[in-house]
Order: structure tokens, then sequence, then C-alpha cells
């Protein structure tokens, strides 16, 4: 009894014999008797060339077959990108697979993951979908990086977007900012000459302009802020409390000039410092709070007696020119009487004689 199999136009037959692989089959009808023992397995030519249970490598000895598959081997250093009609289609792991050539156009970009970066010939178009292969370091306008592989400087990295395969050699980006920073000590405890505790807030502004020299370093920053910490100290701690208060442009001045001795050490130039705040313990401040008060006092005295000195001064000069000049007298006397007449309502004056010599001789009684 024969049974027939069908092969159609986007079809391939694999037949075989007893398990073992023949021939392929072209599309058409073939017929073989039950009893013959004859197998067929009927491929799609738009999928991945894949037969169950069998191995690849089975069929790649047969010549006429090889014609119409494309065979792409992976080796364990790689991943292959694989692109159908000239669209992604998907990454290939190590390994060996084969893809119909009848229907469809297969490329394939191999890509070898012991040099991590991403070569040019792949699409950025397509890095989303290479998410589980690829890692993403972006270097900002401010910023300059460094490239490491295993730990070992590569490069240095100008801004903008890099990508890496996951692979076995590990990959490690550092930046550093090139903008202008600042680092402030704040409540720095010194001791003043004469034994008084402050706190201090010190600010410095500066830039890094030797950015592998700052690599180069263990926490750079640290290191800069012990070196102000130090200074700082050294400085106050030459210095007395009034000094102190007196020349806190003078402590900027010369911390900044010996940090700046430093620079090349630390790879940055310092910009400039600044004492933001001194901040005296609760004691000190009523100290000084009860000087200052007493000291505003005794000028304020000192005015006030300086006043009084003028104005007794002014009072006996004018007594002299009254008792020089009886005109001076007189004039004076009107000044008086117009003062009492504006605070008056009404005066009654009895008798005869001129008004003002009896408004005078009132005056002159009551003296």
């Amino acid at each position: 009894m024969l049974k027939p199999i069908t092969i159609q136009a986007d079809q391939r037959g694999l037949l075989f014999h007893k398990g073992s692989y023949v021939k392929r089959l072209l599309p058409g009808t073939y017929r073989y008797f039950s009893w013959s023992q004859h197998t067929v397995a009927v491929l799609n030519i738009t999928k991945p060339f894949s037969v169950e249970s069998k191995d690849l490598q089975l069929f790649l000895q047969d010549e006429e077959l090889l014609r119409e598959l494309d065979v792409v081997r992976v080796q364990d250093h790689e991943i292959v990108v694989h692109y159908e009609d000239g669209q992604f289609a998907q990454v290939l792991k190590p390994g060996v697979y084969a893809y119909w050539n009848l229907l469809k156009k297969h490329t394939f970009v191999h890509t070898d993951i012991r040099q991590p970066e991403l070569p040019a010939g792949i699409d950025r178009s397509i890095i989303a979908k290479l998410t589980p292969y690829v890692q993403c370091c972006e270097i900002a306008s401010h910023e300059l990086g460094f490239l490491f592989y295993d730990h070992s400087l590569q490069r240095e990295l100008a801004p903008g977007k890099y990508y890496f395969w996951k692979g076995p050699v590990s990959v490690l980006t550092k930046t550093v900012d090139l903008r202008q920073q600042q680092m402030d000590l704040i409540g720095q405890e010194i001791m003043t000459e004469d034994k008084v505790t402050l706190r201090l807030n010190f600010v410095c502004q500066y830039k890094i302009v030797n950015p592998q020299r700052v690599l180069e370093l263990k926490a750079y920053d640290e290191q800069i802020h012990i070196q102000l910490q130090l200074l700082l100290r050294e400085y106050v701690g030459t210095l007395k409390l009034d000094e102190l208060l007196k020349q806190k442009e003078d402590v900027a001045s010369f911390i900044l000039s010996r940090i700046q001795e430093k620079e090349d050490a630390f790879g940055v130039r310092f910009l400039g410092a600044g004492v933001k705040d001194v901040i005296l313990p609760g004691e000190m401040k009523d100290i000084l709070n009860t000087v200052l008060l007493a000291e505003k006092k005794a000028q304020a005295n000192l005015l006030t007696r300086r006043e009084e000195t003028a104005s007794t001064r002014s009072l006996l000069n004018t007594a002299k020119l009254m008792d020089e000049n009886q005109t001076l007298f007189r004039l004076k006397e009107l000044e008086f009487l117009e003062k009492i007449c504006d605070k008056i309502g009404s005066i009654s004056v009895t008798g005869g004689g001129d008004l003002l010599e009896r408004l005078s001789s009132l005056i002159s009684v009551n003296k």
C-alpha cells in the first residue's frame, strides 16, 4: 500500500530511511510503501532550518541542501546580529544555525565581544532591542570620561553616549566634573592663641584642570578638605580672638595662597576662598555683648558731656556780651517778653506809664 506525501511550494522535505537522512525533497507529491520504513520531515522554508531530535551537522554533508541554506557559526567569544531582508531579526548566541535562503535574504554581523565597544556596523536604531546584551554609558557636556577594561585605563571619552557588549571583559567608565565647584567647611572647631574655642564656616572654590591626576588620587575632594582644615588651624591658632575678628579677610588670603601651592598635586586650580561665619560660644557672646554695651554707653556719656560743655560755654559767652552791651541786654529782655506774651491769654496793667516799662519793671521785681 502506497502512502502519498505532498510538499508545497514554500516547503522542503527531508527523506529518512530507518531514521537515517537520505536526501532533500523538492515541492511535489511522493509515494512510499507503508512497509518501506521511509519517513519524510516537511519544513517551512520561511522558518529557521530545524529538525526535532536531529543534530544540524547531520544535514550539512548534503551539498544540494547546503545550496539552499545559509549556515552561520557563532563562536564562544562572538555575538551575531541576524537581519532578514535588511531588518533586524534576532541576536544569535554561540552555536550553529541554518536558514533557508529561498524566500528571504539573510545577513549576519559578527562582533567579537572581547572588544567590548559596539562596532560601527551595528545601527544605533536597534540598540533598544539589544538591551539584554548591551550596557550604555553617557558622558555629560560638562564632564570628561575615562574608559577602563578590566580596570585598565584605555582612553578618554568626550561627551556623548557609548555602548558596550556585556561580555567577558569588565567595562567601567569614570567621569570627572569640569565645572567650577565649591567646598564648604562647616562648623570647624578651632582654638585661638588666647585659648578661645570657636567655630568657623569656610568656603573654597576650585576647578579641575588635570582630570587624570584627579583619578589617580583616592577621594581627592576629601584630601582637599583635610588640607584646608590643617591650614585653618595653622593660621587661626596664631591669632588672638580680637585679632581674628579684625582680620577675617586676611585668613582667606593666607589659606588661598597656601593651598594654591598644592594645585599640581591635586590637579585643580583654586579660584577663591573666604570666611563665611565666625561662631562664638554662648558665654563668649555674652561677654562681648557686655563689653560692646559698656563701650557704647561710655561713648554716649562722652557725647553728652561734650554737648553740656558746649551749651554752658555758649551761655557764658552770651552773658558776657549782655554785661558789656546794655542794648543787647534790652533786646534779650524783649525777646523773653515776647515769649511770655505768647503763653499768656491776657495781661492787666494798672497805673500810668509806658506799657513796655511797666512789664520790664515786673520782670525786674521778680529778679
